[in-house]
């Protein structure tokens, strides 16, 4: 019984955490919503919680290579300043390969890592990257 708790946990909290990634659109998400009002906390956790999203963002975990994080800063998401921390890595393909780095930008509301951005190069215009060790050690 025990395991297959576990398990649905497990495919459940990709299908909780997807409703934060969209934010266009009807989905709901936590930055537009009232849960994010207020002046932003300093993210405590700013390791272990990307970890923890970037386990679900990515399809396979295991693998990457480059990894580098910028600690986070103050950035204009949706009208509103949220931290942002941005990263870049290459991600093993499904088949094996390697084919390029990417950049990405993590958004913490209310001090919590909630989602990962694709389109990041004018919020990590700048940004100073220091090697995230961690990222390239996940496993599934």
């Amino acid at each position: 019984m025990g395991r297959f708790v576990r398990y649905a946990v497990v495919l459940a909290l990709p299908l909780a955490l997807a409703g934060c990634f969209g934010g266009e659109g009807d989905r709901p998400t936590l930055m537009g919503g009232g849960q994010a009002g207020g002046p932003q906390p300093y993210p405590d956790n700013v390791r272990s919680d990307t970890l923890a999203l970037m386990r679900a963002y990515l399809n396979n975990p295991v693998g990457v290579r480059e990894a580098s994080m910028a600690e986070p800063v103050q950035r204009e998401v949706g009208g509103r300043q949220f931290y942002v921390s941005c990263l870049r890595f290459t991600p093993r393909e499904t088949d094996g390969s390697y084919k390029g780095m990417r950049e990405r930008a993590v958004v913490f509301v209310n001090g919590r890592a909630d989602r990962v951005l694709d389109r990041a190069s004018e919020l990590c215009a700048g940004a100073v990257y220091a090697p995230f060790p961690e990222l390239e050690k996940m496993t599934r």
